[in-house]
């Protein structure tokens, strides 16, 4: 592989940036701004999934844009990106799944709301959660290889890149 330039650098760096406001921004500031503000805007909850959602197709539609002739570096990186997308989208899946389904029993299978609520708080919420936490420390490491310019060792491996 080929020494890395600063405009290279850059470019790479964007897919982390990106999943990474996904879940500092959406995922823990503003989820924890409409929990903190009580029933009357609890409604408004449903934008951290949505917007979730949307950065994570967002960065599924680029990395399959990019192509390694723009750069193998920049493309690896939006690889990167791409599989801890996809392991979070999986995770917000299971999430909504079980809101979901808690919504409907509460609302047409008679569950107690206390019952529904440690169900989606600890089945949904707790994992996203965890996997949000641990994303960060994830990201900021991948982030960290795109500044310096080097590569993960097992996108090394995964890719083929010899140095």
């Amino acid at each position: 592989m080929q020494q890395v330039d600063e405009q290279q650098s850059s470019k790479a760096k964007l897919p982390h940036d990106i999943f990474l406001t996904n879940l500092i921004v959406n995922h823990i500031l503003l989820f924890t701004t409409i929990a903190a503000t009580g029933r009357s805007y609890f409604e408004f909850m449903v934008l951290v999934p949505i917007i979730s959602f949307s950065l994570i197709g967002y960065t599924f539609f680029r990395a399959w844009r990019v192509k390694r002739e723009d750069g193998e570096f920049v493309y690896i990186h939006w690889q990167i990106a791409k599989r801890w997308s996809r392991l979070f989208a999986y995770v917000l899946l299971f999430a909504v799944s079980f809101t979901i389904v808690g919504w409907l029993g509460y609302t047409y299978g008679g569950m107690m709301r206390e019952m529904v609520l440690a169900m989606v708080g600890g089945l949904s919420a707790l994992p996203v959660l965890v996997s949000v936490l641990i994303l960060i420390i994830v990201e900021m490491d991948a982030l960290h290889h795109a500044r310096v310019g080097t590569l993960p060792e097992w996108a090394k491996k995964r890719f083929n890149v010899s140095e």
